[in-house]
Parts: C-alpha cells; structure tokens; sequence
C-alpha cells in the first residue's frame, strides 16, 4: 500500500503552525485539533515539526517561562519526509530508524498531508485482516 492510499482513507488536511507562534499557541491547537504534533510552514514552506515530546522536553530543561517562546526555538527543524508514492512499509521504516512518529508528505516541495505512526499501523492492520479473510475464504472453499 502507498501512502496516497493512507491519504485517501484519512484525508490530506494538515494542521500547521507559524515559526513565530508561541509554544502555549501550539498547546492549544495540539488540543484544539486532538494532535500529538504540527507541520511549522513559514513564508519559505516546511521549517520543521514540533510535537508534544518536543514540548515536554523543553518545559523539563526551561520550565513555564518557554510558553512565551517561539515555536521555531524547540522545533526540529531536520525534517524526514516521504511522498504520496512511498510504501507505508518504506514510511514505517523510516520512523523506526529515525525515531519519529510524524511524517510530512511532500510533492515537488510542498506539503500535501501527513503520516503518524497510528496511521501506519492501522494500515498495517487493515492489511493483515484483509489477508486473514482472503486465506479464510480460501480454506473454506477449497
């Protein structure tokens, strides 16, 4: 399966958030929207990602005065990305070995969705359930 497929079955719409938005504005869209993370688009395109680790982190290191800061201060800014033609198994991949649970989509640099790791996985399962049924049909017809 490709990811235009996840796309398809769960929409394109992407919530993102401007570098210069404070971290308290992310908290409330994170809630708002019932997120764990959000695409940083600038003037520019893509600068990052920024999630509720990223926040957790940072409210450890820095406490309550870095609501006040700008997104762009905590975000990560090294992005990995996939496309619409990727392979969800090439996309879990990824996650796996870059420790990440949210993948931009990109086509021709611009952002034309998202992928989390549920997203993923529940992919995986609806696949897997596919199959149970094929071979079940498959061994009570033959």
């Amino acid at each position: 399966m490709r990811i235009a497929d996840v796309l398809r079955n769960k929409g394109a719409a992407v919530v993102t958030i401007d570098p210069d938005a404070s971290v308290r504005d992310l908290l409330a869209g994170l809630a708002e929207h019932n997120i764990g993370a959000m695409v940083v688009v600038g003037p520019d395109g893509l600068q990052g990602v920024v999630s509720e680790r990223d926040v957790v982190r940072e409210l450890h290191a820095h406490g309550a005065s870095m609501l006040a800061r700008p997104v762009s201060t905590i975000m990560t800014s090294v992005v990995a990305s996939c496309t619409k033609s990727d392979s969800v198994d090439d996309v879990s991949v990824l996650m796996t070995e870059n420790r990440i649970r949210h993948v931009p989509v990109l086509e021709q640099g611009r952002l034309v969705g998202i992928v989390s790791i549920g997203d993923v996985v529940k992919t995986r399962i609806e696949e897997l359930q596919a199959e149970q049924e094929q071979l079940q049909s498959y061994i009570t017809q033959g």
